[in-house]
């Protein structure tokens, strides 16, 4: 792996650096076709260079502290630009997290999951995995998911989807307990339920010195920021497309989330790749969580400042397909042991959820 190497490769330096004089130039006033497409190069080579230094920090740190890196870095910069856009775009925007969650846990349970099995499944015919790190993901990740996105069309003290002020900051706590014990679990308490049940083959590969990680580090940091950034100011675009074509408006924070994701997803299918599905599934698992466990609270805390409502429960057709995608997630998961069948099942309920978006 490149993060055995003694020094960072330029291209992992330059591409942030790219991405933050793009950004630059766009708040200078300067737009076009042509600089949008720039842009969305510059994007893209922010989410390679951000997953190489994800990796090289995950390298030093070890398991499960390496996953838990990029999962918390993508999650918080993901949080930051949902309150920021439910700021600027006030009232209209009540259904911004609830869209934007919601395709995020969708994309990782079915995408990257499924993505991750199939290839490694394609490549190694069999994998394994301890099973209970897993569970206790997926436990958490069902609690959160349904008190969240499914409860409120049920509460009777006030007409669904939403809660009212005192049930939405009792949510918003419990989600926050949940995480932060489930996060407990994975760093201390038990820890090797997330650890490799056979050795990593970069085991052996010497971790990168302490300045090479701590300026990883610092670009992770520097290039999440970017990608967030380029990824907003693209969106207008995006949705300007997205009407243009008639599609619904989901369709934009299906887009938006499958950015944000990028490079979770990139370094999920190169440990699959090789032949480490665990940490793959670290990965996805952690960012699920990490992504509706601190966003929901977040967004809950903006709702009772501004005193805007904060529409939660999803409509029947996406109720379906997450519960639905809950429970096979925990039955393709449960023996410890995956073959290509599984991802496939997976990336048939990932088309499933996209394509009656666009044709509900």
């Amino acid at each position: 792996m490149p993060t055995s190497t003694p020094a960072l490769p330029y291209w992992t330096i330059a591409w942030p650096l790219v991405a933050w004089a793009l950004l630059a130039g766009q708040a200078a006033g300067m737009t076009g076709s042509i600089y949008i497409g720039l842009m969305a190069v510059g994007l893209v080579g922010a989410v390679l260079a951000a997953v190489h230094h994800a990796e090289v920090v995950a390298h030093k740190v070890g398991e499960p502290y390496g996953t838990l890196v990029l999962a918390l870095a993508i999650t918080i910069i993901e949080v930051a630009l949902i309150v920021s856009m439910m700021l600027a775009g006030g009232p209209a925007t009540t259904a911004l997290a609830r869209d934007t969650v919601f395709a995020a846990v969708m994309l990782i349970l079915n995408g990257i999951v499924g993505i991750c099995l199939l290839a490694g499944g394609s490549r190694h015919r069999e994998q394994t995995f301890g099973q209970l790190g897993v569970s206790a993901s997926l436990t958490t990740l069902a609690a959160i998911a349904v008190l969240t996105l499914v409860l409120p069309n049920y509460t009777t003290s006030i007409a669904g989807p939403v809660y009212t002020a005192s049930q939405l900051a009792f949510v918003a706590i419990v989600s926050l307990v949940l995480y932060g014990t489930f996060v407990l679990v994975q760093t201390v308490r038990h820890r090797d339920y997330f650890l490799p049940a056979q050795a990593d083959s970069d085991s052996h590969a010497p971790p990168p010195s302490g300045r090479i990680a701590a300026a990883s580090g610092l670009l992770l940091i520097v290039g999440l920021v970017a990608v967030v950034l380029l990824a907003k100011g693209l969106a207008p675009t995006i949705e300007a497309a997205v009407a243009h074509a008639g599609a619904p408006k989901a369709v934009v924070g299906i887009i938006i989330a499958m950015v944000v994701l990028l490079p979770e997803g990139l370094a999920a299918y190169r440990a699959a790749q090789a032949n480490r599905l665990q940490t793959s599934l670290n990965l996805a698992l952690g960012s699920a969580l990490a992504s509706i466990g601190l966003t929901i609270p977040a967004v809950a805390i903006v709702s009772l400042a501004t005193g805007w409502t904060l529409t939660l429960g999803l409509d029947l057709k996406s109720v379906v397909l997450l519960l639905l995608s809950l429970f096979v997630t925990s039955l393709s998961l449960s023996t410890g042991r995956t073959t290509v069948l599984q991802g496939t099942v997976h990336l048939v309920l990932l088309a499933t959820y996209l394509f009656t978006t666009i044709v509900p």
